[in-house]
Formats: C-alpha cells, sequence, structure tokens
C-alpha cells in the first residue's frame, strides 16, 4: 500500500479509443500552454475541455495503436508519496474469444488532479 498523502480521485476529462498519439505515453501537464500543445497533439483542433491550472493539472495514460476494439486504460489514482507524484493505472485487453470491432484503436483517459508541487511523476501499471 501507499503511504503519503490521501490518494485523490480522478476527475476524467477525456476518455475513449481514438486519439492522434499513437505510440504508448504517459504525460503531465502543469501549466495551460503544455495542455494546449498535448490537446492539439491527441484531438488537434477539436474543442479542449477546461481546466482550472491554478487548482488542477492534467495527467493522461495513452496506449498507443491497438489491432481492434475492446482495449482500454483507466487512470485510478494519483498521490504524492515522498516528493513523487504517483499516478495508477490500469489497462484492460479483450479476451482471445471476445468479438471486438476490427478497426485500428488508440485508447486514452485524460483526468485533472489536484495540482501538487512535485519534481518527480511515476506512473505505475496495477493489474
Amino acid at each position: 500500500m501507499l503511504r503519503g498523502t490521501q490518494a485523490a480521485l480522478p476527475r476524467t476529462i477525456a476518455k475513449g479509443d481514438q486519439s492522434n498519439i499513437e505510440s504508448p505515453a504517459q504525460v503531465l501537464a502543469r501549466t495551460e500552454a503544455e495542455w494546449i500543445a498535448l490537446w492539439r497533439r491527441h484531438a488537434g483542433d477539436r474543442e479542449r475541455p477546461p481546466v482550472d491550472f491554478t487548482r488542477e493539472m492534467v495527467v493522461g495514460v495513452f496506449m498507443g495503436s491497438r489491432p481492434n476494439g475492446g482495449f482500454s486504460t483507466t487512470i485510478i489514482t494519483s498521490m504524492e508519496v515522498k516528493g513523487v507524484l504517483v499516478v495508477r493505472y490500469r489497462e484492460t485487453i479483450p479476451s482471445r474469444d471476445a468479438v471486438t470491432a476490427q478497426i485500428l484503436t488508440f485508447p486514452y483517459h485524460l483526468v485533472a488532479i489536484p495540482k501538487a508541487t512535485v519534481t518527480e511523476t511515476k506512473f505505475e501499471k496495477v493489474p
């Protein structure tokens, strides 16, 4: 179990299976400028969800290209542990016998979390 400040439940900003980010990535945007750049990379000219950077920052997990539907990722919690922001997330993959859409997907989850003054961010994939 993680010891540190209380875990923060994330506020989902965007989640889905169609992103312009084609490679796996875990990201943190602390400022409006970083958020604008990340959103443009992820979604092009689509309308950007609002984030109050005086109180929040954005964390994202992108699974990269997947061969079919049924894949997803979910950011579960974030918390500060000894000056490190720890972001826990889960990836879901379809079972071998699942019937899925035969289309390339790019699963992602973007969340807003309380602003933290940490120098390092660690992403932990949980089962």
